[in-house]
């Protein structure tokens, strides 16, 4: 039986009549072809089922028009929605993109980027897991200089476009706004304090405290993973204090709705004994009773925003490059946790 060869932009353009690079053209939208002779070259392509030899035209451009992504967690809502706003961005100019999770841990985040570098990828979009310490591992890329940008958790060493919101409003904003409604004693449950997202939050939070001349006591911080669990061990560490807190600033939705699930069963009222803001504004936060009152980010735009920063710097990189860090708004949303008619 004889094998199937591929069609080729030649097998095309003798059905057609017309030169291989008027081929090549229509199928790469060269403007200098007309309208109808592209429509006209794609239509045959297409029920020809050519398939263009990606392979040896990234080798003719240096450029495999791919944009890495390393997230965290793609199952956290932040995450997702920035994710979309990088693909949506990316897919109008013509760019795939590679989505991997590190799950928190150094060591998968460390061979995922290695594996983006060899894999070639135009660019790497990145956020820190919560065990990064260090950070040679990106060095890879400022050194051969492929374009790389941190968001929400970020390298501040190295050189970098960086998109970011400002943690410290956010804690200060969330602790004042507990304070506002009457709480005395606010706990802050953070994660690792070695990101600069957890870091700016928890001196938000200090702030407040001191500028309303309430203590930031040692036993009213806990830093761990803020994972559910994480959440429901933290509340019970408070609340076995000789003096327990009345509120809790918590880093993210997720161990926000584990404390509330302890504290109701436990029979403390939300938020009447007990208030609570999250971070994030995760879906179920608008939902679950009591609803959570949290932070929102700008998720959408933060992604298009990186997208577009990434590939002017793809498409852009003999010239001379400057690196910006940006700050997107936040919005606290109040809910139920939280809206205590003051006394």
């Amino acid at each position: 039986m004889e094998e199937k060869t591929s069609v080729t932009i030649h097998d095309i353009a003798r059905k057609l009549r017309v030169s291989a690079s008027t081929v090549s053209r229509a199928l790469n939208d060269n403007p200098r072809i007309s309208k109808a002779t592209k429509e006209k070259i794609k239509a045959l392509a297409l029920k020809l089922g050519y398939q263009p030899n990606t392979i040896a035209s990234n080798l003719r451009t240096q450029k495999t028009h791919t944009i890495g992504i390393v997230v965290p967690l793609i199952n956290r809502h932040f995450f997702s929605t920035f994710i979309s706003g990088v693909e949506d961005v990316a897919f109008e100019a013509g760019y795939n993109v590679i989505i991997s999770q590190s799950k928190d841990l150094l060591l998968k985040e460390k061979q995922i980027v290695n594996s983006m570098f060899s894999n070639r990828v135009d660019g790497l979009i990145t956020s820190l897991s919560m065990q990064t310490n260090d950070f040679d591992h990106f060095k890879m890329f400022t050194n051969k200089n492929i374009p790389l940008i941190f968001f929400d958790r970020i390298a501040p060493q190295l050189e970098a476009n960086k998109i970011i919101v400002d943690d410290f409003a956010c804690g200060y904003s969330a602790t004042q706004h507990l304070i506002d409604k009457g709480y005395q004693r606010i706990a802050h449950l953070a994660g690792p304090t070695v990101l600069n997202t957890y870091h700016d939050r928890m001196e938000g939070y200090k702030s407040a405290l001191k500028k309303n001349h309430l203590p930031a006591e040692d036993d009213l911080i806990i830093c761990n993973r803020l994972t559910r669990m994480d959440g429901q061990e933290a509340i019970k560490q408070l609340l076995a204090l000789k003096n327990p807190p009345d509120a809790v600033f918590c880093g993210n939705d997720t161990s926000a709705l584990s404390m509330i699930v302890y504290l109701k069963s436990q029979g403390i009222r939300i938020p009447e004994d007990f208030g609570i803001v999250g971070f994030s504004n995760e879906p179920f936060s608008e939902v679950v009773t009591p609803s959570i009152s949290t932070l929102k980010q700008p998720a959408q735009e933060m992604g298009r925003k990186a997208a577009e920063l990434i590939i002017n710097e793809i498409e852009n990189k003999a010239l001379p490059r400057t690196y910006q860090t940006i700050t997107m708004p936040t919005e606290l949303i109040i809910r139920e946790s939280s809206s205590r008619k003051k006394a």
